[in-house]
């Protein structure tokens, strides 16, 4: 599925609520920033302007730890422009119409657009700007679902001690699954039931202050100044205060955050959870068969007419290439980028054949860098995607992973895709870059509480925490989570792919590594619940920075 998002704030808050009441630059001479630890720490909140532009801030002039964007460009980049570089975003599609983002959509020149041929013999009829591996399917199943329903008529019911040897590996899968399902399944049933409790009793009582003070948008102030004659009013008062207090003080805005976090819980049960839910019956091919390939639709903005369910791709692709400098929306990382769309994630978990195929697409159709912001911690084929990570290595593309938004040890804790395992540090291969998330505040909650880690699986981290980017029908929008950590890094790559095109992927990857910053500091991580060194968290110890990267870029490129 698509890594999601980090947990709205206002489900902790009410919880919280509730349980009290082309060509190469000229040589460089630029210093490379180092020695962050002697930066003094920002302690004035940041600016709506800098708030939605603060991963491309520098941490030694702004204080932010940004990826020192704005100085490589006017640094050394200047007006370079460099070779065109095709990033290929593997995720749930993207609104190619967007204003800010329909000037560096790929166009697959080989094609004739709508005339039903396969012009370019690929094996894609119409694929303009990329293929859709989805078709019409949007709704999906989590794999666990998926591999508790498949092997239930198999195991369900029986002792491990009937199992034979050659079924034993099933076996323990399914138990596994069948055992996340469960728990999954019965937290977001406790949940969802719960904040209708809380919707009810935060309903009631809102509508009897509101009579009384006569407003629904009353203050902070004005709640506290009301008289509560009654035991039921001051309990109501009390309730209202710490929704004020600890969510948003403004009661209706709350509870329509409310609404939102019920209809997450709801909509997960109706899709992630639903055994009977076969999402992939409307696209008609074998999910399990590799060879059963000639499927899907050039449909790579979705079949959806409100365009909801690409949100996370096109906040995606305008992170890693929203034109800069065009007075409109926002500015990408990089510049001279076209994206190429594919969609193979659903709302719900991914399939390993979807994956593997569009790694390959993306390969064979010139993409130089492939973000990949999706995860899942069960795989059925996972040699499907392994040997599709194989094939982009052998053909010099750089793939750039999110790690993942649990709080979880990736050392201990096997995810999907991934070029290694947590028995095995060795890499498969050697163009996988995996990235976790930056929190905008330097200091010790410079992690994101909700980032993947790993001192061998995860290689470097990257701005995630509240990213303003692109969304569906000319919006912007900000999410945060790994999966907007990765395409910073994407375009991080895909400048220097850009600027310095005899780099090879593996080199492009150990510059952006070998080039970051780092500090020496303690961080808060897996949501407060344990304190470790930043150097202890990635292979590197570093955060990106573009500006350090294209310093050691031009001495590699001699």
């Amino acid at each position: 599925m698509k890594i999601p998002f980090f947990k709205p704030l206002f489900i902790a808050g009410i919880a919280l609520t509730f349980s009290a009441c082309g060509t190469t630059n000229p040589v460089l001479v630029s210093t490379p920033i180092e020695n962050i630890d002697e930066i003094p720490l920002k302690v004035t909140p940041l600016t709506d302007i800098q708030l939605k532009n603060w991963g491309q801030y520098d941490l030694v002039t702004d204080t932010i730890p940004g990826m020192s964007i704005n100085k490589a460009y006017n640094q050394i980049i200047k007006n370079k422009s460099g070779n065109q570089v095709i990033v290929a975003v593997v995720d749930s599609g993207v609104d190619i119409a967007h204003e800010d983002l329909k000037s560096v959509v790929w166009i697959n020149k080989g094609e004739v657009a709508n005339n039903g041929k396969d012009d370019d013999n690929n094996g894609y009829i119409d694929d303009v700007n990329g293929w859709n591996f989805l078709g019409d399917a949007v709704k999906e199943n989590l794999e666990y679902t998926r591999i508790y329903k498949r092997l239930k008529s198999k195991y369900d019911g029986k002792p491990a001690s009937s199992i034979s040897s050659g079924d034993k590996a099933g076996y323990d899968v399914y138990v596994s699954a069948k055992a996340e399902y469960e728990k999954e399944y019965n937290e977001t049933v406790q949940n969802k039931n719960q904040y209708d409790q809380i919707k009810q009793q935060l309903t009631t009582a809102h509508k009897a202050v509101s009579a009384k003070l006569g407003k629904e948008d009353y203050t902070k102030k004005e709640l506290a100044a009301m008289t509560a004659d009654t035991p039921e009013m001051q309990q109501y008062k009390a309730m209202l205060g710490q929704i004020q207090n600890n969510v948003d003080e403004n009661i209706p805005t709350a509870l329509t955050q409310l609404n939102d976090a019920i209809e997450y819980f709801g909509n997960r049960l109706e899709t992630h959870f639903n055994l009977n839910l076969d999402g992939r019956a409307i696209v008609g091919d074998d999910p399990y068969d590799i060879k059963d390939n000639k499927y899907g639709n050039n449909k790579v903005s979705g079949p959806t007419k409100d365009k909801e369910d690409v949100k996370h791709g096109t906040h995606v692709a305008g992170i890693i290439a929203a034109k800069r400098d065009n007075n409109i929306g926002i500015d990408g990382v990089a510049n001279n980028v076209k994206i190429m769309v594919v969609r193979a994630v659903p709302d719900g978990d991914e399939y390993d054949k979807d994956i593997a195929l569009g790694i390959r697409y993306a390969v064979d159709n010139g993409a130089k860098v492939i973000n990949t912001s999706f995860g899942k911690y069960f795989s059925p084929n996972p040699e499907f995607v392994i040997d599709a990570l194989k094939y982009a290595a052998s053909k010099d593309v750089l793939i750039v992973n999110a790690a993942g938004n649990e709080g979880l040890d990736l050392d201990t804790k096997m995810v999907y895709p991934n070029d290694q395992t947590p028995q095995n540090s060795t890499e498969i291969v050697d163009n996988v870059l995996t990235v976790g998330a930056l929190n905008y505040e330097y200091g010790s909650g410079l992690v994101a509480g909700f980032s993947n880690f790993g001192k061998t699986n995860v290689d470097v981290f990257a701005p995630g925490t509240k990213i303003w980017s692109t969304t569906p029908n000319n919006t912007y929008e900000f999410l945060q989570g790994t999966s907007m950590a990765a395409p910073a890094v994407a375009g991080v790559a895909a400048i220097i792919r850009s600027q310095y095109p005899k780099l090879t992927a593996a080199q492009v990857k150990n510059i952006i590594m070998n080039s970051g910053v780092s500090t020496k500091a303690s961080v808060v991580v897996s949501e407060n619940t344990m304190n470790k060194k930043f150097t202890e968290l990635s292979v590197s110890g570093k955060m990106v920075n573009l500006y350090n990267a294209l310093i050691l870029a031009e001495r590699e490129s001699k």
